[in-house]
């Protein structure tokens, strides 16, 4: 029997539940509809049902004030006030019916009479200011949550302070309560991370950068902790002063032995970002201060990728060196296959890249290693113009690991080798495949192959210059750029005027910067923005332009020039911040 009866108690409970929140759902479409009229009359059965529920209170008044019946709005809310003077948040709403009746001074009583009612009831201090931040009154927002805090000391009220800093512009305030909040419970770093993360730039010059920074250090001289460290670094790392980030991490590592990884993951970003000087120091680092076999062979293997990067003339001594002390095993597979790639790119070896690659199969211990083998045996064998045997291989490792950045990997190497070979439907197939690949950069390198054949693929059996340009891309790929500069010269004449002009200008025009031959390569790159100032790669050219003049003939002028052009003209463009960074730098400014 008592059963039954708490059965018919839950139905009753459920079916009164179900009927409020589909009238509350019709109030609100009706609400949002501006049909205010009906919306006010099911609001009212709402309130009628639920007097002192805030949220269909509130809305039942804000419809009354879309209808102008501010009389029947302050009559309600004194009534309930008068049965219950205690209920805080309703001086909110009667406060702000009084604004809307442009009675400021009767709204500011009552928006006092909410925050003094915190005192009483400190529980009443988020909702509260909750309804302020509702009704833009921020300030006041802010003083309640600042009242909810300084009654109850087990309340972190600093997120929402900061949000609603952030909502009026004080950025200095906002960075002081998320670093104040952040103080009180160091386990908040990565939610912090987030909000922080939208006022900040990349550039180190940027004000909310300078503010955010100046926050911490004060914070870091009147109370250390890691946490100080681990932002700055984040900071450094976002404004890409990778030699910065490292030496807090350097700091975070000498009070917590766990915080290597840190470092290493500094260095790939570096190595990524070419900072190849801070990247070594943070593999150095690793090498030395690691317990993990994993961990110190990978930071061997970044350093040598880091000497092929910067044409360390010592660059075979030092992969023999490594294959002396620790011999050809498990442990130096990874660089077995990195050399294979040198011998082939680097030295024009190979059919020693084979045998090297041959020898280190047997050391895969599963099949991502043997399709990272297999992968590089491919290359190998397109880097000798065997494009079946490669797209044998490669074709098995995008079977094999569909979904893996692997697989992707291996099918962009499938479309590539078809562009090579003049398969260019094969190839646009594949790629379209992949330009919604989850590895950004493989997405990327796919649009830009798409783009280049779908922009320039033979019409009607006109040739259009691009089985040229795709020889041309394979012997750049081979390293045999003076046959790749030939080429692209043939196309500049034989195909004027046509749409693969300008992608011949820039990839000629990367080939004599790897040359060394900048007077060239500026010409280039003037020729594709005299085609078309507007064009998809105009903003390319100009930001290259600044880095030759910055990097390699040291004209500062000049590179001025041009970084400001990409400011000033191209707004959209993915090179602007890094522009703006890279001017400020050379005018000299100075924080």
């Amino acid at each position: 029997m008592k059963v039954r009866f708490l059965l018919l108690i839950l139905l009753i409970y459920n079916t009164f539940s179900y009927a409020q929140a589909s009238t509350f759902a019709l109030a609100e479409n009706y609400f949002r509809n501006n049909e205010f009229k009906k919306a006010a009359q099911l609001y009212k059965q709402l309130v009628d049902k639920s007097p002192y529920n805030t949220t269909y209170l509130q809305r039942l008044i804000s419809s009354y004030h879309e209808i102008n019946q501010f009389e029947t709005a302050e009559k309600l809310l004194a009534d309930k006030l008068k049965n219950r003077p205690n209920l805080a948040p309703l001086y909110v709403i009667l406060g702000y019916n009084y604004e809307k009746k442009q009675d400021t001074v009767n709204a500011n009583v009552n928006y006092k009479k909410a925050i003094n009612g915190i005192i009483k009831n400190p529980g009443y201090g988020g909702s509260i200011a909750d309804l302020l931040r509702g009704y833009n009154k921020l300030d006041l927002a802010i003083k309640a949550y600042k009242k909810a805090s300084e009654i109850n000391k087990n309340a972190n009220y600093g997120f929402q302070i900061a949000r609603i800093y952030g909502e009026k512009g004080d950025f200095e305030f906002m960075f002081n309560e998320y670093i104040n909040y952040l103080d009180k419970n160091d386990s908040y770093l990565n939610f912090v991370k987030r909000n922080v993360a939208r006022y900040i730039t990349d550039d180190s010059e940027d004000e909310n950068n300078i503010l955010f920074k100046k926050a911490l250090l004060r914070k870091s001289a009147k109370n250390p902790k890691d946490v100080w460290n681990d932002l700055l670094s984040w900071l450094f790392i976002k404004q890409k002063d990778y030699s910065k980030a490292f030496i807090q991490n350097k700091a975070l590592y000498q009070r917590n032995n766990d915080r290597l990884a840190g470092i290493y993951q500094l260095g790939e970003i570096a190595f990524e970002n070419s900072d190849y000087e801070t990247a070594k120091k943070a593999f150095d680092f690793t090498i030395a201060n690691t317990s993990y076999q994993r961990d110190k062979f990978n930071a061997i293997l970044m350093n040598l990728h880091i000497a092929v990067a910067t044409k360390d003339p010592e660059v075979a001594q030092k992969f023999k060196a490594v294959f002396d002390e620790f011999g050809i095993n498990r442990n130096t597979f990874p660089i077995q296959v990195a050399y294979a790639d040198y011998l082939t790119f680097q030295k024009n070896q190979p059919e020693q890249a084979k045998k090297v690659l041959e020898t280190a199969l047997p050391f895969a211990t599963n099949k991502f290693q043997k399709a990272r083998v297999k992968l590089k045996l491919a290359d190998v064998l397109v880097y000798q113009n065997i494009f079946n045997k490669a797209l044998i291989y490669y074709s098995q490792i995008q079977t094999q690991l569909k979904n893996h950045e692997l697989g992707q990997l291996a099918r962009y190497k499938v479309a590539q080798t078809s562009y090579f070979k003049d398969d260019f439907k094969w190839a646009k197939a594949q790629l379209k495949v992949l330009k919604g690949s989850a590895t950004q950069l493989i997405a990327n390198d796919a649009a830009d192959l798409f783009l280049v054949i779908s922009d320039n693929e033979p019409k009607d059996s006109i040739p259009s210059g691009l089985k040229a340009y795709a020889k041309a891309d394979l012997l750049s790929y081979q390293n045999k750029n003076e046959e790749a500069l030939t080429i692209l010269d043939s196309i500049l004449k034989n195909y004027k005027g046509q749409s693969i002009e300008d992608e011949a200008l820039f990839k000629q025009a990367s080939l004599y910067v790897k040359k060394e031959l900048f007077d060239n390569a500026l010409q280039n790159y003037e020729a594709i923005i005299a085609l078309d100032p507007q064009g998809i790669l105009a903003d390319d050219a100009y930001y290259r332009i600044a880095e030759i003049y910055a990097n390699k003939l040291n004209d500062i002028e000049k590179a001025k020039e041009y970084y400001q052009k990409i400011i000033f003209e191209y707004p959209s463009s993915i090179y602007l911040v890094d522009a703006r960074k890279k001017y400020r730098k050379l005018r000299g400014d100075t924080i």
